[in-house]
C-alpha cells in the first residue's frame, strides 16, 4: 500500500518530534496569565478502544486552531479527557467477563496512545477521566448543593423495564418494543427519579441564544430554540358535566388543557387525554370500561413514549363528557396514544377542522368538523384541515376578526369571567438524570426510615468494586453491604440511593474542570483565577449531532453553577464549529457497514502528516468528508515533493529580504501565490471566517509550492519554504518541524507579517466571457484602459463573436463578458 520514498521515513521524524515536544512540555498552558489566551476544545470521547476517522477530523480542526495561536503568541489551553461513565462499559462487562473499570481504563490508555501518534498538541497534564472518584466528588458536590436549593427534585415517572432481567432499559436498548438481551416485551414500570429543572431557565437559555448569533452556526441556534419551544397561549379547565362528576365519585370535577390556539375555541368537538391520566386510573377502578378497553389501555401505557410517537393515532371514547366553557356545549372525552402525561396536565382540546393530527384522529373515529376559520382555497376544515390564521367565522362575536386579534380578545374574555389566563409555556421539559446501572456517578442521598431523604455527609461516594455485571438488574442494588449506612443525621440504619446520574452530566461541566491545573483538583474542582482567565472556550468543535442535548445541558449546567455560586458567566462556549462527519462511499463510517477505515492503518502506511493533510484538504471542517484512498495517495505525494525540493532553499536563521526590482513574471508570481496562501490562513483567524475551511490554505500552499518550483529565483524559493513550512505547521506539524529545523532553525515558526508588495502585480490575467462562458484569457498591463482591455478581449474570443454584442460588461482587473 505505501509509496517508498527514500528521502522521507515518517515514522522516524514523527517519534522524533512527539518526543522532543514531550520532553519540553511544549503543549502546556502557560501560569503568565498576563498573555493573550485561547482555549481551544473539542469535544472529549467516549472511550471505545480505537480512535477512528471521525476523532481524527475533530481532533485535527482543533489542533491547527491551538498550533496556529501559539505560534502567534497566545497562552493556549488544549486539553484532552474521557467520558468515561455510561452503558458500552457494562455491556462490555457482560460480553468479556472484565470489570467495567479495567475495560475502560485499558481502552483509555489506548486511545491516548494512538492520539499522540497523530501528533495531536493536547495538554498531557491536564487528562482527566470523567470516573475518577475525585470528579465525582465536586460532581456530587454540585448535586447536594442543586438539592439544597431546589434545583432537584424526586418524582415518580415511567420507565422501560424487562421483566425476565429484573432492569431498566435505555430507549436505545429497547428494540421493536423488546428487550434487546432476552427479546422479553418491555412493559413501562413507574420508579422513582431524579430531576433537574432545566425548566427553570428556559427563558434565560431562549434569550442568551442572541448573545450566539454570528458565532454559532444558525442550525444549531434554531435547533435548540424550536427544543425549547417557548409559545403563549390560554391555560383554562373545561368543567366535567354533572353526570361525569357523579360517575368519577366527584372527585375529578374539571379537565385542565392549554392552548396556543385560543382563536379556534369554538372548533373544538372532542378532547383527548393520556391513558395516565386520573380520570382513566378512576374508571379502571370502578369498573366502567370493558375488559377490552383497559387491554387497550394497558397494552398502550406499556409502550415508550419514542414508540408511542411512531405509532399510528389509536384512541378509546369514554363514557365522560366535558362543559365547553363559551358555548355550554357537552364535548365527548377519548382516550389517545398520542397525548403523554410527561408534557402539560395529559390533556388536550382538539379541534379538528384547523389540526392535522386532530383531523386525522376525527376521521378515523368519525368524529365531528366544526369549522371556524374561513375557507383557504382547498382546505375547508371538512375535507382537508386549514391550520393557517385567517378571519373567524362560527364564532359567535369574534366572527369576522383575524386570527391575531381574536386571539387577544379571546383570551381577555376567558380572564374577566376568571375561567382562565394567558400563560408561556415551554416544550422543553426537567431533565430526568436518575439511571439505574452501576458504571456513573452515585447518586450522593440516603433514605432515612426517620430523617426522609438525607444527603450524604462523606463525598466522593464511590462505586464498589467487589461487583458482577450480569445485565440483571443494577449491580448496586443487590450489592451485599455497600448500600447499607447510618443515617448522618439520626445514626439510624439507612439505605443509600442506588441510582446514578445520567452521563451527560459530566459532559456538561468537565470544559471548567480543565481549567484547573491537576495538582489543585484534589482540593478544589475550579481554581478561581485559572477559570476567569481561560474561560469562555473560545473555539468548541464537535459534531452536530450534539446540538441540543449536549449543549443544551453545558449551557443549563454553566447557568446552574453561577447561580450556586461556584462561576461567575453564564455561556460557556464563545464559538462552536461542527465539523462534517466522515464518510465512506457516501454513507457514514460504521462497524456494522463494515467500511470503517482505521487511523492507524494509514499512520503505518504514509504517517501521521499524511493522514492530517488529507482530513483537512479533503473538505471544508464544517461538510461531510468522503474518504478517498487516491487523495490520501496525493496529499503523501505532495509532502514527498515538499521534502525533495528542499535542495533549492538557501539555509537561514531570519526571512530573506527580496529585492522585487530585479524579479521576473515567475518570481513575483511565486510570491503573490505565497502571501495569498498566508493572507488565506490569517484571514481565517483574523476574521473569523465561519467554518474554519482549511483546505481552502491547503490548496494556496499546494499552488504556492508549484509556482516557486516554476521559478529560478532560489532566494525567491527560499522565503517561500519560510512561509509555507510556517503555514504547513499548523497541518503536518512533524514534517514541517523536520524541515524547518534542518533549513531555518525553526525561525519560521514565529509571527510572519505579510508583504502588500508582493500583491503588486505589473500584469493582470483578464478571464473573458461570451454570454456568460469562459472562452478564453488576456494578460494586460496593469495600468491598461478599459478600452485597451475590451479590444485585447475581442481579439481573444473572435471566433465566439458570431452576432452582433449587444452588451460589453467590464470589470476591473477580473473578467470581460460580451452579450451577444
Amino acid at each position: 500500500m505505501q509509496i517508498a520514498n527514500e528521502n522521507y521515513n515518517p515514522a522516524a521524524i514523527e517519534s522524533k518530534w512527539q518526543q522532543i515536544w514531550q520532553q519540553k512540555h511544549a503543549f502546556e498552558p502557560s501560569s503568565d496569565f498576563s498573555k493573550p489566551k485561547k482555549y481551544i476544545l473539542s469535544m472529549f470521547p467516549y472511550p471505545s478502544g480505537a480512535i477512528h476517522m471521525g476523532h481524527v477530523r475533530n481532533y485535527c480542526i482543533g489542533d491547527a486552531m491551538a498550533r496556529y495561536y501559539r505560534m502567534y503568541g497566545y497562552n493556549v489551553l488544549h486539553p484532552i479527557g474521557f467520558d468515561a461513565f455510561g452503558m458500552p462499559a457494562e455491556n462490555a462487562a457482560i460480553k468479556h467477563k472484565i470489570h467495567p473499570k479495567d475495560w475502560t481504563y485499558s481502552n483509555m490508555k489506548v486511545m491516548l496512545q494512538e492520539l499522540q501518534t497523530m501528533g495531536l498538541s493536547f495538554s498531557q497534564e491536564r487528562v482527566l477521566e470523567t470516573c475518577d472518584p475525585t470528579y465525582s466528588k465536586y460532581e456530587q458536590e454540585f448535586f447536594i448543593k442543586a438539592w439544597q436549593q431546589g434545583l432537584v427534585y424526586r418524582k415518580k415517572a415511567f420507565l422501560n423495564w424487562c421483566p425476565n432481567d429484573l432492569t431498566v432499559l435505555a430507549n436505545e436498548q429497547v428494540i421493536d418494543g423488546k428487550c434487546w438481551r432476552c427479546d422479553t416485551p418491555v412493559v413501562q414500570k413507574e420508579m422513582y427519579q431524579y430531576y433537574l429543572k432545566i425548566t427553570d431557565y428556559a427563558e434565560e437559555l431562549l434569550n442568551d441564544l442572541a448573545t450566539l448569533e454570528g458565532k454559532w452556526p444558525q442550525q444549531v441556534l434554531s435547533m435548540q430554540r424550536n427544543w425549547i419551544g417557548k409559545s403563549e397561549g390560554l391555560s383554562f379547565s373545561f368543567q366535567l358535566s354533572e353526570d361525569s362528576q357523579a360517575m368519577l365519585d366527584n372527585n375529578i370535577t374539571t379537565l385542565d388543557v392549554y392552548t396556543t390556539r385560543p382563536d379556534t375555541i369554538y372548533g373544538v368537538s372532542y378532547c383527548v387525554i393520556a391513558p395516565e391520566h386520573a380520570i382513566v386510573d378512576k374508571l379502571i377502578e370502578k369498573n366502567i370500561l370493558s375488559k377490552d378497553d383497559i387491554a387497550t389501555i394497558l397494552h398502550i401505557r406499556n409502550q415508550a413514549e419514542k414508540e408511542r410517537s411512531k405509532a399510528n393515532k389509536e384512541g378509546i371514547v369514554l363514557p365522560i363528557y366535558v362543559i365547553h366553557p363559551l358555548t355550554q356545549a357537552k364535548i365527548p372525552v377519548w382516550i389517545g396514544n398520542f397525548v403523554l402525561m410527561s408534557y402539560g396536565s395529559g390533556a388536550v382540546m382538539s379541534v379538528p377542522s384547523h389540526d392535522e393530527r386532530d383531523f386525522e384522529f376525527a376521521k378515523k373515529y368519525n368524529l365531528v368538523l366544526l369549522p371556524v376559520i374561513e375557507q383557504k382555497g382547498e382546505y375547508d376544515g371538512l375535507n382537508k384541515p386549514n391550520t393557517e390564521d385567517g378571519i373567524l367565522c362560527n364564532s359567535d362575536m369574534f366572527s369576522g376578526l383575524h386570527s391575531k386579534e381574536a386571539r387577544a380578545k379571546i383570551i381577555q374574555l376567558f380572564e374577566e369571567k376568571g375561567i382562565g389566563k394567558k400563560t408561556i409555556n415551554y416544550k422543553l421539559r426537567d431533565w430526568g438524570i436518575s439511571r439505574q446501572r452501576y458504571w456513573g456517578t452515585p447518586i450522593p442521598l440516603i433514605h432515612c426510615p426517620q430523617c426522609g431523604v438525607v444527603e450524604s455527609d462523606i463525598l466522593p461516594v464511590a462505586l464498589p468494586e467487589d461487583i458482577a455485571i450480569t445485565g440483571e438488574g443494577n449491580p448496586l442494588e443487590k450489592h451485599a453491604t455497600w448500600k447499607y449506612v447510618q443515617c448522618p443525621k439520626c445514626g439510624t440504619d439507612a439505605i443509600r440511593e442506588t441510582d446514578t446520574m445520567d452521563t451527560f452530566v459530566e459532559s456538561s461541566w468537565y470544559f471548567l474542570h480543565y481549567t484547573t491545573p491537576k495538582a489543585l483538583r484534589y482540593t478544589q474542582a475550579f481554581c478561581a483565577e485559572s477559570l476567569q482567565y481561560f474561560m469562555e472556550v473560545d473555539e468548541y468543535i464537535g459534531g452536530i449531532e450534539h446540538a441540543i442535548l449536549h449543549l443544551l445541558y453545558a449551557r443549563f449546567y454553566t447557568k446552574m453553577l453561577r447561580d450556586l455560586g461556584y462561576i461567575t458567566f453564564s455561556e460557556p462556549f464563545l464559538h462552536l464549529l461542527t465539523q462534517g462527519m466522515v464518510l465512506k462511499d457516501g454513507v457514514k463510517m460504521s462497524k456494522s457497514l463494515g467500511n470503517v477505515v482505521e487511523p492507524r492503518h494509514i499512520i503505518e502506511a504514509y504517517g501521521a502528516d499524511t493522514a492530517r493533510l488529507f482530513i483537512l484538504f479533503a473538505a471544508p471542517s464544517s461538510y461531510a468528508l468522503d474518504w478517498n484512498d487516491n487523495s490520501v495517495v496525493g496529499c503523501y505525494k505532495f509532502i514527498c515533493r515538499l521534502i525533495d525540493r528542499k535542495v533549492r532553499v538557501q539555509k537561514t536563521n531570519k526571512m530573506p529580504k527580496i529585492n522585487t526590482q530585479t524579479l521576473n513574471k515567475d518570481s513575483k508570481n511565486a510570491r503573490l501565490k505565497v502571501y495569498e496562501a498566508l493572507q488565506k490562513q490569517q484571514n481565517i483567524f483574523n476574521k473569523k471566517i465561519d467554518g474554519y475551511p482549511f483546505n481552502v490554505v491547503i490548496a494556496a500552499c499546494m499552488e504556492a509550492h508549484n509556482a516557486l518550483s516554476a521559478q529560478n529565483d532560489d532566494m525567491v524559493f527560499t522565503e517561500g519554504y519560510f512561509i509555507l513550512l510556517h503555514i504547513l505547521e499548523n497541518f503536518i506539524p512533524h514534517i514541517a518541524s523536520e524541515l524547518s529545523e534542518e533549513l531555518f532553525g525553526l525561525a519560521n515558526f514565529a509571527p510572519i507579517t505579510i508583504d502588500n508588495g508582493a500583491f503588486e502585480q505589473d500584469e493582470i490575467i483578464y478571464a473573458v466571457s461570451v454570454n456568460g462562458k469562459k472562452r478564453g484569457e488576456i494578460t494586460m498591463h496593469t495600468h491598461a484602459s478599459k478600452e485597451e482591455v475590451i479590444t485585447q478581449a475581442k481579439i481573444a474570443v473572435q471566433k465566439w463573436l458570431v452576432s452582433d454584442i449587444k452588451k460589453e460588461i467590464y470589470v476591473p482587473n477580473k473578467l470581460v463578458n460580451f452579450v451577444l
